[in-house]
């Protein structure tokens, strides 16, 4: 039997942790607790509301608006920190899997993140993606839904040591990420359900999206 999104990150995270030294870990845990104990994304978008209109730039030149995608179906809206992040890759592969049966719902994929374009189209292709991916750069949309958080300090420079350059990546010095979250949206632009968790490696099971998008 395959391994849930779950039990998959839950996994990435105990290798990685148990790759650091001790004192790299008490800096990250420090991190994770300052995040999980702020008031980041406690007014996030959420079911019942109303998910904010936009219009991004997508990886294959254009732009992509959720108005226009909601005229010929419901939107599963995904918000991801970058390409250089190793739970949006499994989710990416996670949503993957589960793309056609989506589609077969009627229902269009989409993943926004604050990478420039430039970093997006090659995050895209190098992970095959064949959903919508759309440069959200500055943040803008991920501010409008509440889920803007900021790199802790003390967790950068590790990240630079990983190999994760944030401000190149995003293309400005904010170090501002979107809180993962995912929307299941319907056609007439209401979210139906959601997954909003400061834990970032904490993501919407895939198999829940399908049930949500069934329930319409």
């Amino acid at each position: 039997m395959s391994k849930t999104l779950a039990e998959q990150t839950q996994e990435t995270v105990e290798t990685f942790i148990g790759g650091l030294s001790e004192d790299v870990q008490q800096t990250v845990g420090g991190v994770m607790q300052r995040l999980m104990s702020s008031n980041i994304a406690d007014n996030a978008s959420n079911v019942g509301g109303k998910a904010p209109e936009f219009s991004l730039p997508n990886v294959k030149g254009g732009e992509t608006a959720l108005s226009e995608l909601l005229e010929s179906g419901p939107v599963v809206l995904s918000f991801y920190r970058g390409g250089w992040c190793p739970f949006c890759n499994l989710e990416f592969k996670a949503l993957h899997d589960k793309l056609p049966e989506m589609q077969t719902l009627g229902a269009t994929l989409v993943g926004v993140s604050p990478e420039t374009l430039a970093v997006s189209q090659q995050t895209a292709q190098d992970n095959a993606l064949e959903f919508e991916v759309l440069s959200d750069e500055g943040n803008r949309v991920a501010r409008e839904y509440g889920l803007i958080m900021v790199v802790d300090e003390a967790i950068r420079p590790h990240y630079l040591q990983w190999g994760i350059d944030i401000p190149t990546s995003n293309g400005d010095e904010t170090f501002e990420l979107p809180v993962p979250a995912t929307y299941v949206i319907d056609q007439s632009g209401v979210i139906r359900a959601a997954r909003v968790d400061k834990d970032y490696t904490k993501r919407m099971e895939p198999a829940d999206i399908v049930a949500a998008l069934k329930a319409l």
